[in-house]
C-alpha cells in the first residue's frame, strides 16, 4: 500500500506550508488541531528515550553495588593470587640489609648534602656527603656522583627515622687504598705525600686519599714543619697497618734512593723553586740543588729573574754531590749547544741537554786521559781514580788534593783545554 501511495505521490513537489494552510485549513481550529498532534508525539518519544536512560543507569547502580557487596564478603573471589602469595612476594624482594653488606644501587636524586640511591629496597637509601667519597669534597657530584649512576655501595647504618639505610663509598674506595699502600711497599716505591699537619713527632701527610704519619727523625731536611705544610714529600713506606690503622713513611729512604740515582755528569729534569741574589734553587726529584748565578749560562747573568721564575721546568747537569751535607751543585751552562743560549733560547738548551751532556762526558774522559798521562809521567808507579763524588784524582794518597780534577772546571765547548 505504501509502495503504491509513494508511486503516486513521487512525483509530486510539496508547495511551501504557507500555501498549504492557504488552501486546505478551512479553519483556525483544524490547523491547531494538527500542530497540538505533533507537539505529542514528540513529547512522547523524548518521555521514552528519558525512561531508557534511567533504567540503564539503574542497571549500572545496582551492578556496583553487588560488585562492593562481594569485595566486602569475599575479597579474593576469583583471584588466583593469595594473601600468602603476596606476603611470599614481599619477603622475597625485601632484603635485609645488614651493615657491612654490599649492594648494588643507582643514584636517583642529588643535592648539596648527599644523594637518595634505590636499592630494591622497601624504602630508599641515602648517600650521605661524607661517606661519598675518600677524599675531602663539597659536593657529590665532585665524587663522580650524578643521576643514573648505578654503582656498588657497602651499608654503614640505618636511619630509624624513616627506617632507610645509610651507604658509603668511602668505606670501599679506603679499603682500596690501603690494598694499594701494601702493594706499593711491597714494590719498595718512592710515592709523594702532601703535608696537611704537624705535631711534635711529625709532620701528617695525605697519600692514596689516607693519612700517613713521618716522624721527624725520617725527615731529611731541616726546615721547621710550618715550612712543610702544603709541600709534597717523597716518602717510603716503613710500616703498613689497616687492622691499627698505622702508615708510616720515610722521606729519608726516599731522599737515599733519590741521590743514589744522582751520577755526576748526569742530566736531571727539575723545577725552580726559589730565586736567589747567588743562584737558583731547583727541585729535582725531592732534593735542592743550587744552580749558580755562575752556572746558569757562559754569558753573565745580571739578573737571574730575567732567565728563571719559580715554577719553571729545566734540564740541569748534576756536577758535584756532597752526600753528607746533602747538597747538589747543578748546571745548565754545561748544556748550551753555543754560549748565551740560556739567555736567548733555552728551549733550545731544554731540547739538546742530552746531546751535549754526552759530548760534555766525552771531553770529561779526554782531560782524564790526559792528566792520567800526565800523572804517570811523573809517577811511574802511581794512577788515578774516579772518586765515589765524581772528582779524578790520584790512587796514591801522598798525592796532594790540589791534583783532584772537579767537573767545574772543564771548560765550555769549543775553548781549548
Amino acid at each position: 500500500m505504501s509502495s503504491m501511495v509513494s508511486q503516486q505521490f513521487g512525483g509530486l513537489k510539496c508547495p511551501p506550508i504557507s500555501t498549504l494552510h492557504n488552501k486546505f485549513c478551512v479553519s483556525k481550529s483544524c490547523c491547531y488541531k494538527v500542530h497540538t498532534k505533533s507537539r505529542t508525539v514528540v513529547a512522547a518519544a523524548a518521555g521514552y528515550a528519558t525512561s531508557f536512560e534511567v533504567r540503564e543507569r539503574q542497571k549500572l547502580k545496582q551492578l556496583f553495588e553487588e560488585a562492593y557487596e562481594r569485595c566486602i564478603a569475599d575479597p579474593m573471589q576469583g583471584v588466583n593470587f593469595t594473601i600468602e602469595d603476596f606476603n611470599a612476594a614481599i619477603e622475597k624482594y625485601d632484603f635485609n640489609f645488614e651493615i657491612g653488606t654490599k649492594v648494588k644501587g643507582t643514584v636517583f636524586s642529588v643535592d648539596a648534602n648527599g644523594a637518595i640511591v634505590d636499592i630494591t629496597a622497601k624504602s630508599s637509601a641515602y648517600l650521605p656527603l661524607i661517606e661519598a667519597s675518600v677524599h675531602s669534597i663539597k659536593h657529590v657530584e665532585e665524587a663522580g656522583i650524578v643521576l643514573g649512576l648505578r654503582e656498588e655501595f657497602v651499608v654503614v647504618g640505618e636511619n630509624e627515622a624513616d627506617d632507610s639505610l645509610i651507604l658509603s663509598l668511602r668505606s670501599i674506595q679506603r679499603d682500596l687504598a690501603w690494598e694499594r699502600c701494601r702493594q706499593l711497599q711491597a714494590e719498595d716505591v718512592v710515592v709523594k705525600g702532601k703535608v696537611v699537619g704537624a705535631n711534635k713527632g711529625g709532620v701528617v701527610v695525605l697519600l692514596e686519599g689516607l693519612r700517613g704519619f713521618v716522624p721527624f727523625s725520617q725527615i731529611s731536611t731541616k726546615s721547621p714543619s710550618e715550612e712543610l705544610l702544603d709541600k709534597e714529600l717523597p716518602l717510603k713506606f716503613v710500616e703498613v697497618d689497616e687492622e691499627q690503622t698505622r702508615l708510616v713513611l720515610s722521606n729519608r729512604k726516599a731522599m737515599a734512593d733519590s741521590q743514589a740515582q744522582l751520577g755526576i755528569g748526569s742530566v736531571v729534569v727539575g723545577t725552580v723553586q726559589s730565586l736567589k741574589p747567588y743562584g737558583a734553587f731547583i727541585d729535582i726529584g725531592g732534593i735542592n740543588g743550587l744552580l749558580h748565578v755562575s752556572q746558569i749560562s757562559h754569558d753573565r747573568v745580571a739578573d737571574i729573574a730575567t732567565v728563571l721564575q719559580p715554577g719553571d721546568t729545566l734540564k740541569v747537569m748534576v756536577l758535584s754531590h756532597d752526600r753528607e751535607r746533602g747538597r747538589v751543585s747543578l748546571s745548565t751552562k754545561k748544556l748550551e749547544p753555543t754560549p748565551g743560549d740560556m739567555i736567548r733560547n733555552p728551549k733550545l738548551v731544554f731540547e739538546k741537554a742530552e746531546e751535549m751532556a754526552q759530548t760534555f762526558r766525552q771531553r770529561i774522559a779526554q782531560a782524564e786521559a790526559m792528566a792520567r798521562a800526565d800523572m804517570l809521567r811523573f809517577q811511574p808507579e802511581g794512577g788515578l781514580t774516579l772518586s765515589s763524588e765524581g772528582i779524578f784524582g790520584p790512587l796514591n794518597p801522598d798525592i796532594p788534593g790540589e791534583a783532584l780534577l772537579d767537573l767545574s772546571e772543564i771548560p765550555p765547548a769549543g775553548d781549548d783545554l
